[in-house]
């Protein structure tokens, strides 16, 4: 049975093998100090972090994703002059507090997962790292004890009176971004094009939506956001209200329309529009979305570390203001086919683009009338930590870039409304949006999506 601890209490360990973990809303990581009675590490080894994920009785497992790590801990294996370990839980964003957000909570359980004790941290504020809590020995045996103690001095601050050597020299400066009004960065290396349409016969040959459980069993929307259903689409007939008086529609901003009909790919600036017509006025009929991004890479007072930056591209299909399918990283086709995604990239490696969706704009059924292409942050990181985020329109025939969309400049938002597709009269058109707001997955973006609906 888990006991729930408060701030100071302790409790007995009657089993050798433990895992501390945590139930925590924003980004942190969990970290590890082995301290002998005097509270010193005896050497940087006994702190166990990211870049050092092995100590002596200690291992920091990776999370399930979005979720911190998890330490394991075998007590046998402690060296019998660390007289305890304490667990420490750091925000990823020095600059945020845990009193922007729910309290953190950190777990004991026994190797077999059985929860032992909990303890949630109430009554932080303005600290951005806190000593969770601790396990120690007391006449031959373990305990745990809830500590909750928030860290006033910085991280460098803590692990420096622990003991830890910290090189603390600052990282190289930045280049100095280029000014804006100089021309788009040359495409990514083109990507071959995929096993589907067939050159003979367009668009996408008749099957059924792959089944699809992304790398490592998934990632569902956290509990109770997905509507009655279970999908993500609300329920039929239900659409979304005409945006408010005065509300910012994407379409408002810039509604200025350029050609494709171009020797070189469109540089889209928000708001611009075109016209999906190739050189000569022929209409396109095959068109792929591709998003990419880069990792973010930091230099840290404990060596270089790469913060993996998942972001997910999806399509919503809309009939007037009404949501009716989604094609995403859980549902990889349209239920008509007409959409197809080509899988997730949970990190951001790789050249060119990290995310791909096709769309067979001869397949879109005929009350469909806009697509909107939107990318979440399932990790919850914003778009001020994103490098290189760009959406790109291909011609899905002969793979050719026809338009580019560059973010310029990091933005406090989760989630961004790239780009829509949408019908006027008998053509399709593109326009870049840009807008930015919060959402870590579809679940949560599908219920503000209906701004950018208006002022096609």
């Amino acid at each position: 049975m888990s006991a729930t601890l408060a701030k100071g209490q302790n409790g007995p360990l009657a089993v050798s093998d433990v895992v501390i973990s945590l139930q925590v809303t924003a980004p942190a990581d969990l970290s590890a100090l082995l301290v002998t009675e005097q509270g010193k590490v005896r050497t940087d080894a006994d702190f166990v972090f990211y870049n050092q994920p092995s100590g002596p009785g200690v291992d920091l497992r990776p999370g399930p994703a979005g979720q911190p790590a998890s330490l394991a801990v075998s007590l046998s294996a402690v060296p019998a002059d660390i007289d305890q370990i304490r667990a420490v839980i750091t925000l990823d964003d020095a600059t945020s507090n845990f009193g922007r957000f729910a309290p953190p909570t950190a777990l004991v359980s026994d190797a077999s997962g059985n929860q032992l004790f909990s303890y949630q941290i109430d009554g932080l504020n303005a600290e951005s790292i806190v000593i969770a809590l601790e396990l120690y020995r007391r006449q031959g045996s373990w305990k745990v004890r809830a500590v909750g103690q928030g860290y006033a001095g910085g991280f460098a601050a803590l692990v420096t009176d622990h003991g830890v050597q910290v090189d603390d020299s600052p990282a190289e400066a930045a280049p100095q971004q280029a000014a804006p009004q100089q021309a788009p960065p040359p495409p990514p290396p083109q990507q071959a094009p995929p096993a589907y349409p067939a050159q003979s016969a367009p668009g996408y040959p008749q099957q059924p939506a792959p089944a699809y459980a992304p790398p490592g069993g998934g990632y569902p929307p956290p509990p109770g956001q997905q509507p009655p259903g279970g999908g993500y689409p609300p329920p039929p007939g239900q659409g979304y209200p005409p945006p408010a008086q005065g509300a910012p529609a994407a379409a408002q901003q810039q509604p200025g329309e350029i050609s494709l009909s171009k020797d070189r790919p469109v540089s889209l600036q928000k708001g611009q529009r075109v016209t999906l017509r190739k050189e000569g006025g022929a209409a396109l009929t095959f068109v792929k979305m591709g998003l990419g991004w880069d990792p973010v890479r930091t230099r840290g007072m404990f060596g270089n570390r790469t913060v993996d930056i998942d972001l997910d591209a999806s399509v919503c299909l809309f009939a007037d203001q009404n949501l009716v399918d989604v094609a995403y990283y859980g549902q990889l086709s349209s239920k008509d086919g007409s959409v197809r995604h080509q899988g997730d990239n949970l990190t951001g490696e790789g050249d060119g683009d990290d995310e791909m969706i096709l769309v067979d704009l001869t397949r879109i059924p005929a009350h469909i009338t806009t697509l909107l292409f939107i990318v979440t942050s399932y990790k919850g990181h914003s778009f001020e930590q994103v490098q290189n985020a760009f959406s790109r329109l291909i011609d899905g025939t002969t793979n050719g870039e026809l338009a580019r969309y560059t973010l310029t400049g990091g933005m406090p938002f989760t989630a961004m409304a790239m780009a829509k597709v949408y019908r006027v009269g008998g053509d399709w058109k593109m326009q870049a949006l840009g807008e930015g707001f919060n959402a870590k997955h579809p679940g949560e973006a599908v219920p503000q999506l209906g701004r950018f609906l208006g002022g096609n």
